[in-house]
């Protein structure tokens, strides 16, 4: 029964204790229901990458509202043959026109070698909107006119998503992994099992939600892998914060009952305001008004809610089954403890012995990681990303081959009238290997001129020249025609993309860093606490984003180089943020709990360190291997987004939690729990109030000082 002083977490944690068995059934049936309901309905995963109020995206409805050719997807089918092309393709595209979706086939366009040609197919729809079996049922008729010396390959949007393959085994990699870190952590399957039995649980009742809601909101079709991606490692790191705290409670000789209150109401307010702090950044995404990424930041919130809601009702209800079993193993091991000082002790006693070197080696390498961040380009991968055993790369490689590198990324330029001195022009411009003449709409409203750059899509030669074109040729051209005129395609909607996060990044970061700020002011009473947990954590994501850009973009450790997916660094912050508030909130306030019972803030650093260091190493430790199985996915923007991931955790948990903040918090002394007062009071300097307390998760009071057994827990 709750005691009293039992805040609201430990009052949720003793209901769902004295009703474990209708807890346990409700969650099972719920996540039941969920999936079944999802399987029956299906799900409605929509891309959509449009940017009202850019050119691209007003060139795009420009086309579609006037029934021009260009406005439908497209699917290039290339073919090779070493002894020169004939019109025996004929018959294959004539079978192509006649399949579903294809609105109409191009004439076979020849290269001046004549062993290279190419014909486009013109679909009904745009990429997203075309089924995949119609697409596959494209590239099987195609192949299967190939041989005798003849090849063909298909590529263009379409055909990538047709060949995109999931998450491989990184999910069960990640989870594997994880399973095995918690066995050495805790000595037994029973207790390793519980925090992953409640992820799971989490995740599959979050991707059953959001495949229902995809059919309401637009959520794109990579969102499920992300979803596991950040379920799986946040919800096994907010069971393990609770579980540590529990299994505390055990060793210092509380009930099962009793362990699971109080480790709801310390450990369970920390993952609370981690988790708010996670979906206050994701929902600030939503704000950005970036198309898909609006969907993909609605799910994953979705998910740390599920995931928060499993660990807050779901966990204490399970060691209400396995309670006693859990106690008899804690206790076991806790008897053969040597009682002493523990590693971490050593480990913050030395850096508050030489905070200032400590500070500057970390802080140094941290920013000499994120130094290759300076030159992030954003942009989306292209098919000359893909596997080169993919059909969409091979493409790729003979059309570059046969016509110039810029034949895989043409830039659409839309004229709302005579578009007759338009191709000389452009011709003329710097950059741009050939243009094609006007073709006009179906109403002849707009014409569109197709120009083929002299760089390929990726290359930082075509961002100029979309700049370019944009800023000095169209512009003058227009002057003196009267004639307006719109660049598009998908090349200038990818820039458009990229510059629309870069313009508004700023704005999103300081709106969460200080919502966040502000959320940690009133839970330690602090104004420096808030300020250096903002400056950590922010050191932390660039430095990661530097690692991205290290290994993705410049190519490194055998990646291919390109451009970093657009979103990946919003992405990244909003949900790293949220991570390292945990630790932060977890950390901190163990320090804190000990500068209100001592006022010794060397003691207390030191004892806040011993007591969360082996939690936060460890809950650390399984994301990153949670995080970097998806390195091993065949999907580029996974691998990004995991690498990215996990290098933030790892930077966080052994450099930001055990060096910079033991040193930053020595050298503040008690000056880091300053707060201006009112007009009127004193100012205080952590004066008691309702700190969020992993001690006992209520305000802390004096008690005597920690002995050796006492201590014993903390290792």
């Amino acid at each position: 029964m709750p005691t009293p002083s039992s805040g609201r977490f430990g009052r949720l944690a003793a209901w769902s204790q004295r009703h474990r068995w209708a807890a346990l059934v409700l969650w099972v049936a719920v996540v039941a229901a969920i999936t079944v309901g999802s399987q029956a309905a299906g799900s409605a995963y929509h891309n959509d990458f449009s940017l009202p109020g850019t050119d691209s995206q007003a060139a795009a409805d420009l086309m579609t509202e006037h029934g021009s050719r260009q406005a439908g997807a497209t699917v290039q089918i290339v073919a090779q043959d070493a002894g020169g092309l004939d019109g025996d393709l004929a018959p294959m595209l004539a079978k192509v026109r006649g399949l579903p979706s294809v609105a109409d086939v191009g004439e076979l366009s020849v290269s001046e070698s004549g062993t290279i040609g190419y014909a486009t197919v013109t679909l009904d729809g745009d990429a997203q909107d075309v089924p995949k079996e119609h697409v596959t049922e494209i590239i099987e008729t195609a192949q299967a006119a190939a041989g005798d010396g003849l090849r063909i390959e298909l590529g263009g949007d379409p055909v990538r998503g047709a060949e995109e393959g999931g998450g491989g085994a990184a999910e069960g990699a990640g989870m594997l992994a994880a399973l095995v870190i918690l066995v050495l952590l805790f000595g037994s399957l029973v207790a390793a099992a519980l925090p992953l039995v409640t992820a799971l649980f989490a995740v599959g009742g979050a991707i059953g939600l959001i495949a229902l809601a995809s059919h309401v909101f637009t959520v794109a079709d990579f969102t499920p892998p992300i979803m596991m991606l950040i379920g799986l490692g946040v919800g096994v790191d907010y069971a393990l914060l609770i579980f540590y705290r529990y299994r505390q409670e055990l060793r210092d000789g509380a009930d099962p009952a009793t362990a699971t209150r109080r480790a709801l109401d310390a450990a369970g307010r920390t993952v609370f305001f981690a988790g708010c702090t996670v979906i206050i950044a994701l929902l600030g995404l939503i704000a950005l008004g970036l198309g898909s990424l609006q969907g993909v930041a609605l799910a994953v919130a979705l998910t740390v809610l599920v995931t928060m809601a499993a660990s807050l009702t779901l966990l204490p209800a399970l060691l209400g089954v396995f309670g006693g079993r859990i106690q008899r193993q804690v206790l076991k091991r806790a008897a053969k403890a040597k009682p002493g000082e523990s590693r971490w002790h050593q480990l913050a006693s030395a850096v508050q012995h030489r905070p200032v070197p400590a500070l500057l080696a970390a802080v140094i390498a941290l920013l000499a990681l994120s130094a290759p961040a300076l030159h992030m380009r954003l942009g989306f991968a292209d098919a000359g990303n893909d596997a080169p055993s993919t059909t969409s790369r091979q493409a790729y490689d003979l059309l570059a081959e046969g016509f110039g590198p810029g034949f895989n990324g043409p830039l659409i330029i839309v004229a709302k009238g005579d578009a007759g001195p338009l191709r000389s022009a452009l011709t003329q411009t710097d950059g741009i290997a050939a243009a094609t003449p006007p073709i006009p709409s179906k109403d002849g409203a707009v014409s569109a001129v197709i120009a083929y750059p002299t760089t390929a899509p990726q290359d930082e030669a075509t961002t100029d020249l979309v700049h370019d074109l944009r800023d000095d040729v169209l512009p003058s051209l227009s002057s003196r025609t009267g004639v307006e005129y719109l660049v598009g395609g998908p090349t200038a909607a990818t820039q458009d993309f990229s510059d629309a996060v870069s313009a508004r990044m700023p704005l999103f970061v300081a709106v969460v860093v200080g919502l966040s700020a502000l959320l940690l002011m009133v839970v330690f009473r602090s104004v420096l606490i808030p300020i250096k947990a903002a400056l950590l954590n922010l050191l932390s994501i660039s430095a990661a984003l530097g690692a991205i850009t290290l290994v993705f973009q410049d190519g490194r450790f055998g990646a291919q180089s390109g451009p970093i997916e657009a979103f990946i660094p919003v992405m990244i912050f909003a949900i790293v943020f949220g991570l390292s508030m945990d630790y932060e909130v977890f950390l901190v306030s163990r320090i804190h709990e000990e500068w209100e019972r001592t006022r010794d803030p060397s003691h207390a650093v030191r004892e806040g360190l011993a007591a969360t260091g082996k939690v936060i190493t460890a809950a650390a430790a399984i994301m990153i291997v949670v995080f970097a199985a998806f390195v091993l996915s065949p999907d580029r923007m996974l691998q990004q987004f995991g690498l990215g991931l996990a290098v933030a955790v790892l930077l966080d948990a052994l450099v930001i939690r055990c060096l910079i903040v033991p040193a930053v918090m020595q050298l503040l002394g008690k000056h880091a729990w300053w707060l201006p007062a009112p007009p009127g009071q004193a100012p205080t300097e952590g004066r008691p109030g309702t700190p969020l307390n992993p001690g006992r998760g209520r305000p802390a009071r004096p008690r005597p000082p920690l002995t050796p057994r006492s201590r014993a827990p903390a290792r």
